[in-house]
């Protein structure tokens, strides 16, 4: 009974949300000059009603009256101000509508009712996050083509600096030497520069390398994973609805710069080839790509031997020396090392190399002084480093 008193009250404000939007697309298409751009907004308002009359027509069937819509003064002001923002802004602002919704979506679902409330749920939800997409279009469109090849062309190549094995090298060697370095700084401060320390780095280097290797394994075959559930509820979508997807997919030509009338053009003579229209509703739709999924045996190795490697820095003085002189020689190769890896991690993160490697020494020092600080508090005999 809780849970469907729940279900109600997500419901109604699902409908309402979607009625709010639907207006709020109505009114921005009104003052949009752009042809191709408005008839894509009223569109998109047409979907929205067309969920609001689902949500409608289910709190019936629960014997509840949604009501009569109509905005509150809230509202009415806050859609005052997007159509009086420039396309961008206003965009951006009804973007955050379309993800509201989606994690109200997502609260429905843990109080779904019956099996054909989640399949209409999780269909909702699916063109939300379309719609999602569509609103970043139009956030990111420029007007001159050349403008727009260029950032096509930009975000294509931050994907090729920041995924692949490369980055997941330059985040397990930094996840390696940041917790092997707290682990030996820690055990120094408790026992001293003894072979303890050497253990307890080379148990720890061990640790970490198996955890991030089995992570980052467990984690690309998960994604895997879902781009094939995806799939396959998209396969299903086509052959149910298939006009729907014709005409989602015609939307997202048209942001990119295609007519109206040769975007139908091409998703229809799409449609004859169901698996490449397959993949590309998948791409479009939901920025998914078998082809952009690394291998997972390869990223488990190249995270456990980086981070084991990134782990085994601090250690390699206790392996020729021990006291306050293997402590001061870790701490002084653990830093160089820490700036080192802040300044690879511009190759995945394109921020400046010197801010980037200063910033990792000093995360590096702090772990190390608190670790440190933590072992002499523990120490049984208060240590002192010989």
């Amino acid at each position: 009974m809780e849970n469907k008193n729940k279900f109600i009250k997500g419901l109604k404000q699902a409908w309402r949300d979607e009625m709010l939007s639907a207006c709020n697309y109505r009114a921005l298409a009104g003052r949009e000059k752009n042809p191709d751009k408005q008839a894509i907004l009223i569109r998109m308002a047409e979907a929205e009603e067309r969920h609001a009359e689902t949500w409608a027509k289910r709190l019936r069937d629960l014997g509840v009256e949604p009501g009569k819509f109509k905005l509150t003064i809230f509202e009415r002001l806050r859609q005052t101000v997007i159509l009086k923002s420039d396309a961008t802004s206003a965009a951006q602002m009804l973007e955050a509508g379309e993800s509201d919704a989606d994690k109200l979506y997502n609260t429905l679902l843990d109080n779904t009712q019956t099996e054909q409330d989640r399949d209409s749920l999780l269909e909702a939800q699916k063109e939300e996050r379309a719609h999602s997409k569509i609103l970043k279009e139009f956030e990111t469109t420029p007007h001159h083509p050349q403008s727009r090849l260029e950032s096509i062309l930009g975000r294509e190549k931050w994907h090729v600096r920041a995924g692949g094995w490369i980055g997941q090298a330059i985040y397990g060697a930094n996840d390696g030497l940041g917790a092997v370095f707290g682990i030996v700084s820690g055990m120094a401060g408790y026992a001293g520069g003894s072979d303890i320390v050497l253990v307890a780095g080379l148990a720890g280097s061990l640790a970490s390398a198996l955890s991030m290797g089995s992570g980052a394994y467990l984690a690309r075959k998960s994604e895997k994973e879902v781009y094939q559930a995806e799939i396959e509820r998209e396969r299903k979508e086509i052959e149910e609805n298939p006009e729907e997807e014709l005409e989602e997919l015609s939307l997202f030509y048209q942001l990119k710069g295609f007519s109206q009338e040769e975007s139908e053009k091409l998703s229809k003579k799409l449609i004859e080839q169901p698996e490449h229209m397959l993949k590309i509703l998948a791409s479009e739709e939901l920025g998914l790509s078998e082809s952009t999924f690394p291998n997972p045996v390869r990223e488990a190795f190249s995270a456990g031997i980086s981070t084991a490697i990134g782990g085994m820095i601090p250690v390699i003085p206790f392996f020729f020396t021990s006291g306050m002189l293997a402590v001061a020689a870790s701490l002084i190769i653990s830093t160089l090392a820490h700036f080192a890896i802040g300044v690879l991690k511009t190759i995945v993160t394109g921020r400046g190399w010197l801010r980037s490697g200063a910033e990792m020494t000093a995360v590096g020092i702090i772990t190390a002084a608190l670790a440190y600080g933590l072992g002499m508090l523990l120490s049984p005999e208060g240590h002192i480093i010989p």
